[in-house]
C-alpha cells in the first residue's frame, strides 16, 4: 500500500498543473485547439486514478478550460466527486467548476442536495462558505426548497463570516423558492440590528432588493432603516438605504417631511459623488409625494440644483451624465429652476460625448416656452448643419419636432414659422429616417389650423417641385405623401391649381404608394379645375383638361405597383366617360356644356366635398360590434387538404403566370388553348414610347446623382477618352447655380434661413412692449412691488406667457364613434415583464405578525403576563359552566363562540394594521430618530393571542381611546420607540391590564344597555355572553 502511495506520488510530478497548461496554450497559438483537445485527452485519463489529488488537479484544469470556451459537461460527476472531498483545497475547486459548468436546470443537481447539506452543517466556517458561494451561482427551485432551513440556521449562527453569506444567499433562495420569504423574514429583519457591520450591510441590501416588488411590505421598518441613514458612516450602505426610502415615500408622504431635514444635511456634508446623487434623487422623489407642501422647500430645490451643476461641469463624463439625468428629474416639477440653467445645458449639446449630447437634448425638452421656443429650435437647427454623424443628426431632428409638437403645439405661437421650420428640415436631411414623422407634422398642422392651410399648400406645392428625388431619401419620400395630400385636400386654397396638377403628373421614379397617392389628388385637383370651368361655362378649357390628364396618367398605368395602376385605369375610366359626353357636344358645335358632362363633374366634387377631422388613437376600438357579425368566423371556407387542392393550385399558377413556352406555341398558331389564359396587356404606340424615353432622359439629366456618360465617336475607344478628358482637376469645369430661381433659393448656404425672419419679428415686437413698459414702471416703487417679486419664483411663468399670444388656434377635437368619449382605461399595463426575475416576490407579508416573535428579553414580561390570563381564563370558564343548565343553552353557546372567534379573528387584524400605522406615524411625530418598534406597543397583541375571552377584548378598544391613552403615557414608556427598556416594559404590563380590565366592565355595562334597547352592536367590537353576566 505504502509502494503504491509512493509510485503514485512520483508520477505526478510528471503531469501538468493548470500553470503548466496556461503556458502551453500560450506558446500554441497557431493549433491552439489541437493542443487543447490533447489537454483534454490527458486530463480524461487523470479523471480515471484513485488519487482525489489528481482529480482535483484535472477539475482546475477543465475549468480554465471551459472559461475559453469549451464544454465539460461531461465532467459533471467528476466535478461533484471532487466536491465531496473532505480537504478545503480540493472542495474549492470542485465548487469552482460547479459554478462555472452547472446551472439551475442542470439534471445532475439533483445528486448534490445530501452533500451540500453536510458542508453547511459543517464544524469548519470556511467550508460553509465556500458551499454557500458556490450554491449561490447553480441553485434551482428544488434545492432552495430542501435547503432553505439549513441557510436560516445559518443567519442565527455565531460567526459573523456565515452570517453575512447566508442573509446573501436567502435573497437567491426567495428568487427560486419565494415561500420561504415569509418564514425568513423575522430572521432577516434581526439582522439589520446586528452588531457585525458586514451583517448589517447584507441585510440592507437584501431588503432594498426585496422591495423592488411590492415596497409597502416594508413600510415598518421605515425606523429602523431611519436610525441606520442616521448613524452609519457606511456609503454604500447609505446609497441603498436612501433607495428604499425613495420607493416607501410614495406610499406615505408623511415620511418625506421627516426625510427632509438629512438628507439636506448629507446633500452638504457628503464627498461623495455617488451618495450626492442619490440623496438629490431621493429628495425629487419626497418632494414630488409631498406636493402640497413643494412651495416650502424651494430652499431644497435650489441645493439640489447648484449640486448638480457642479457635477455637470465636472471634467468627469460620468458625472456630467448623471447630473444632467438628475437635472431631467427636477424639471418635471421645478422647471423654473432648471431653466436658470440654460446656458449650461446648451453648452453641453457641443460637448464630444454623443450620449451628454443627447441627455441635453431631453433637457431642452421641459426647458422650452414660448419666449424661447423659436430661440432654441435656431440654436438646434445650427447644431444639425455642424454635427457629424447620421444618428445625432436623426436624433436632433426628432428633438426638434417633439419640442415644438409637445401638448398639442402648447408652445408655438407662429405656424407659419413651423411651418418653414419643418421644410428647412426636410432640407438639411435629405437622409434622415424620420421622413414619417415629419409628413405626420405637416398633415396634423395643416388639418388642425385651418388658418394656416393657404400658407401649406403653397409651401407644399413648392416642395414638391423642388424635392430631388435619390436613392438616399428612403425614408423621406414620406414627405411627398403629404404634401400631395395637403394640396389635394385643400385645393380650394391654392393659387395656382394648374400648376400644382401638372406638378403630381409629371414622371418621376417614386415608390408605389406615393404614387398612388398623387393619383387619387390628380383627381381632387382635377374635380376642382373642371367645378371651375362649369362656373365659366368654360367648355374648351374641360375638354383640354380631359385630354392632358389622359395623356399623362398612361405612365401611371405602366407602374410596378398594382395600387398604382387600379387608381390610374378608375380615373382614366372616369375621365373618359366625361371626354364622351364633352364629345357629343362638340359634334353638335354648340357651346353649352351637357347636362350629364355637368352631372359627372358635381358628382366628382361631391367625392371629396366635406372635411376632415383627426381620428382619436382609440376610435377603433371603441367601435361597437355590428349584430350578428361574428369576426371568428370564415368569410371563404379554406380549402380542403387534399391531392385535388395541390392540383387546382397549379392550375392557378398557369393562370396567373404565362409560360415561354406557351407563348412560343401561341406564336405557331396554337390560339385556342392558350389565349384565353394569358390577359390582355397594355401595347404603346411608338408615340408613348418615345415621349416615355425622352421623359426618361429629362430625369437623368436632372439628376446630380445619376452618373451621366458622353457619347462617344466609334465604339470602343470612348471609354479611354471619357477617362482621359480631365486628366488636370483644375481643368474640370464650376457650374454656378442660378440662386435667383424659384424654389433654389432656399438652399442658399451662409444666409439667413427664411425661419429666422419670424424670430427677428418677435425680438422687435418684445423689444417694444419692454421699451413702452419701462417708462411706466419707472415711477411705480412700492410696497406692493416688493410682495410681487417674492411671487415670481412661483407664477412668474403664467405672467411672463401672457404676454406671448398664439396667432392661430389649434383644432384639438377628435373623430370617435357615436355616443363614445375618449378615456385611458383600456391602456394595457406596459410595465409587466414575463422575464422579470423578481416578480415572483410580489407578495404579501404581514409583518405586523413577526413582531410578535420576541427575543430573548421579551420573552420574560409575556411570562409575567401569562400567569393572570391563564387563572382569568379558567375563571370565566368555571362560571360560563355553572351557568349553563340545559342542553338549550349550550346550543346557543356554541353559536356565540363561533361569533367571537370571528369577531376575534377581525379584531386581530384591525389591531395589527393599526400597530403598522402607529408605527410609522411615531416616526413621523417624534422628535428624535426611532431605532425599531416598540415591543410594549404590540404586547397587547400577543397577549390577545393567548386570551380569547378577556385580554383580547381589552387589546380592541377604540382606536381613539387607545390613542389617548398613548398621550397620556407618552413620558413614561410607552411612546418612546427607542428609549424604552425590558425592565420598564415588564413593570408597565400589569398595570396595562388592571387598567384595561376597569375600562372592559364599563364598557360591557353600556353594550348591554344598548343591546336592551335595540341598537345594531358596533362593528369591530366584542359582546360578552349573557350567561357571564
Amino acid at each position: 500500500m505504502a509502494l503504491k502511495k509512493v509510485k503514485g506520488n512520483f508520477e505526478r510530478m510528471f503531469d501538468k498543473n493548470l500553470t503548466d497548461l496556461v503556458r502551453g496554450i500560450r506558446n500554441n497559438k497557431d493549433n491552439e485547439a489541437k493542443y487543447i483537445s490533447q489537454c483534454i485527452e490527458e486530463i480524461k485519463q487523470e479523471l480515471r486514478q484513485d488519487n482525489i489529488s489528481v482529480k482535483c488537479n484535472a477539475v482546475a484544469k477543465l475549468t480554465y478550460i471551459q472559461m475559453l470556451g469549451y464544454d465539460i459537461s461531461w465532467a459533471g460527476f467528476n466535478i461533484i466527486e471532487v466536491m465531496s472531498s473532505s480537504r478545503f483545497t480540493c472542495k474549492r475547486i470542485g465548487y469552482l467548476a460547479a459554478s462555472q459548468c452547472f446551472h439551475p436546470d442542470s439534471e445532475l443537481l439533483m445528486l448534490t442536495t445530501n452533500m451540500i447539506r453536510k458542508d453547511l452543517n459543517s464544524q469548519n466556517q470556511y467550508d460553509a462558505g465556500v458551499a454557500l458561494s458556490g450554491l449561490s451561482c447553480f441553485i434551482s427551485p428544488d434545492l432552495s426548497r430542501d435547503l432553505a432551513n439549513d441557510i436560516m440556521t445559518l443567519m442565527s449562527s455565531t460567526k459573523p463570516y456565515l452570517r453575512m453569506k447566508a442573509v446573501l444567499m436567502m435573497y437567491k433562495v426567495f428568487l427560486r423558492y419565494p415561500e420561504a420569504l415569509k418564514p425568513a423574514f423575522p430572521k432577516l429583519k434581526e439582522k439589520l440590528e446586528d452588531p457585525d457591520p458586514g451583517v448589517q450591510s447584507a441585510a440592507v441590501n437584501v431588503i432594498c432588493e426585496l422591495a423592488r416588488k411590492n415596497p409597502k411590505n416594508y413600510l415598518p421598518l421605515a425606523p429602523i432603516f431611519f436610525k441606520l441613514m442616521t448613524t452609519s458612516t457606511n456609503n454604500w450602505m447609505l446609497i441603498k438605504i436612501i433607495k428604499l426610502f425613495g420607493a416607501l415615500t410614495p406610499l406615505e408622504p408623511r415620511l418625506g417631511k421627516k426625510l427632509i431635514e438629512p438628507l439636506t444635511n448629507l446633500i452638504h456634508s457628503t464627498s461623495a459623488m455617488s451618495l450626492l446623487y442619490e440623496c438629490i434623487n431621493t429628495v425629487i422623489a419626497v418632494l414630488i409625494s409631498i406636493s402640497s407642501g413643494m412651495p416650502n422647500h424651494s430652499a431644497s430645490i435650489q441645493l439640489c440644483v447648484q449640486k448638480l451643476r457642479i457635477l455637470i461641469e465636472d471634467s468627469d463624463q460620468n458625472l456630467k451624465y448623471l447630473g444632467l439625468l438628475a437635472m431631467s428629474k427636477i424639471l418635471k416639477t421645478h422647471p423654473k429652476s432648471v431653466q436658470a440653467h440654460k446656458d449650461l445645458i446648451l453648452a453641453c449639446l457641443d460637448d464630444k460625448d454623443e450620449s451628454i449630447r443627447l441627455r441635453a437634448l431631453d433637457l431642452l425638452y421641459g426647458m422650452v416656452s414660448k419666449k424661447n421656443l423659436m430661440e432654441i429650435v435656431k440654436r438646434l437647427l445650427g447644431h444639425m448643419e455642424r454635427a457629424e454623424g447620421s444618428g445625432y443628426r436623426d436624433e436632433l431632428l426628432y428633438k426638434v419636432i417633439e419640442i415644438c409638437g409637445q401638448s398639442s403645439y402648447l408652445y408655438v405661437t407662429n405656424f407659419e414659422w413651423y411651418l418653414t421650420v419643418l421644410v428647412e428640415l426636410i432640407q438639411l436631411e435629405a437622409g434622415s429616417r424620420h421622413g414619417r414623422l415629419i409628413a405626420e407634422q405637416l398633415l396634423d398642422v395643416a388639418i388642425r389650423v385651418p388658418v394656416v392651410r393657404q400658407f401649406a399648400v403653397n409651401e407644399m406645392t413648392n416642395l414638391l417641385d423642388t424635392f430631388t428625388v435619390s436613392a438616399q431619401s428612403n425614408s423621406m419620400y414620406e414627405v411627398l405623401y403629404a404634401a400631395a395630400w395637403i394640396v389635394g385636400e385643400f385645393a380650394a386654397e391654392l393659387e395656382d391649381a394648374e400648376k400644382t396638377l401638372n406638378i403630381l403628373l409629371r414622371p418621376r421614379q417614386l415608390p408605389g404608394h406615393i404614387q398612388g397617392v398623387y393619383v387619387q389628388n390628380v383627381i381632387k385637383l382635377f374635380a376642382r379645375l373642371a367645378t371651375t370651368c362649369l362656373e365659366l361655362q368654360d367648355l374648351p378649357g374641360i375638354v383640354r383638361l380631359c385630354d392632358h390628364l389622359l395623356e399623362k396618367l398612361q405612365h401611371f398605368n405602366g407602374s410596378s405597383d398594382i395600387e398604382v395602376q387600379e387608381r390610374a385605369n378608375s380615373a382614366c375610366m372616369l375621365i373618359e366617360m366625361l371626354r364622351t359626353q364633352l364629345a357629343q357636344n362638340t359634334d353638335n358645335s354648340s357651346g353649352s356644356i351637357p347636362p350629364l358632362a355637368i352631372e359627372i363633374v358635381q358628382e366628382m366634387a361631391l367625392l371629396f366635398a366635406g372635411e376632415l377631422i383627426p381620428v382619436a388613437p382609440k376610435a377603433q376600438r371603441k367601435v361597437p360590434l355590428p349584430d350578428g357579425l361574428d369576426l371568428d368566423e370564415w368569410i371563404n371556407a379554406p380549402p380542403p387538404d387534399d391531392a385535388s387542392s395541390s392540383s387546382s393550385s397549379e392550375h392557378d399558377k398557369d393562370e396567373l403566370f404565362v409560360s415561354s413556352l406557351s407563348t412560343t406555341g401561341n406564336k405557331g398558331g396554337n390560339d385556342g388553348t392558350n389565349s384565353g389564359r394569358r390577359r390582355p396587356s397594355l401595347e404603346l404606340t411608338p408615340e408613348q414610347l418615345e415621349r416615355q424615353r425622352q421623359a426618361r432622359l429629362i430625369e437623368q439629366s436632372n439628376n446630380p446623382h445619376y452618373l451621366k456618360s458622353t457619347p462617344t465617336i466609334g465604339g470602343g475607344g470612348g471609354s479611354s477618352s471619357n477617362a482621359d478628358q480631365y486628366d488636370n482637376i483644375d481643368d474640370i469645369p464650376i457650374t454656378e447655380l442660378p440662386l435667383e430661381l424659384e424654389g433654389v433659393s432656399a438652399l442658399r448656404v451662409g444666409i439667413t434661413k427664411r425661419s429666422d425672419k419670424y424670430l427677428q419679428e418677435q425680438q422687435a415686437a418684445t423689444a417694444a412692449s419692454h421699451q413702452g413698459k419701462d417708462g411706466k414702471k419707472k415711477h411705480k416703487k412700492t410696497k406692493k412691488s416688493k410682495k410681487a417679486k417674492n411671487k415670481v419664483a412661483y407664477n412668474s411663468s403664467s405672467e411672463s406667457e401672457g404676454e406671448m399670444k398664439p396667432m392661430h388656434i389649434v383644432n384639438t377635437t377628435l373623430d370617435m364613434p357615436e355616443g363614445v368619449s375618449l378615456s385611458d382605461s383600456e391602456d394595457k399595463d406596459g410595465k409587466y415583464d414575463p422575464n422579470d426575475p423578481h416578480r415572483a416576490l410580489d407578495i404579501e407579508l404581514e409583518i405586523t405578525d413577526f413582531e410578535t416573535i420576541s427575543r430573548s428579553s421579551g420573552k420574560k414580561s409575556k411570562e409575567n403576563l401569562k400567569a393572570p390570563t391563564g387563572t382569568e381564563n379558567l375563571a370565566t370558564t368555571a362560571s360560563t359552566t355553572a351557568a349553563l343548565p340545559s342542553s338549550s343553552s349550550s346550543k346557543k353557546e356554541k353559536k356565540k363562540d363561533k361569533e367571537k372567534s370571528r369577531e376575534h379573528k377581525s379584531r386581530k387584524a384591525t389591531t395589527a394594521t393599526a400597530a403598522t400605522q402607529q408605527i410609522v406615524g411615531d416616526l413621523i411625530d417624534a422628535g428624535t430618530p426611532i431605532a425599531s418598534p416598540s415591543k410594549n406597543a404590540l404586547t397587547s397583541i400577543s397577549v390577545s393571542s393567548n386570551n380569547n375571552t378577556t385580554i383580547s377584548d381589552a387589546a380592541a378598544v377604540q382606536p381613539a381611546a387607545h390613542h389617548k391613552k398613548k398621550k397620556k403615557n407618552k413620558d413614561k414608556s410607552s411612546t418612546s420607540i427607542i428609549d424604552v427598556d425590558n425592565d420598564a416594559a415588564v413593570a408597565s404590563a400589569p398595570a396595562a391590564t388592571t387598567k384595561s380590565h376597569k375600562k372592559k366592565h364599563k364598557r360591557d355595562k353600556t353594550e348591554h344597555k344598548e343591546k336592551v334597547s335595540g341598537y345594531e352592536e358596533p362593528l369591530g367590537i366584542s359582546t360578552p355572553s349573557k350567561e357571564i353576566f
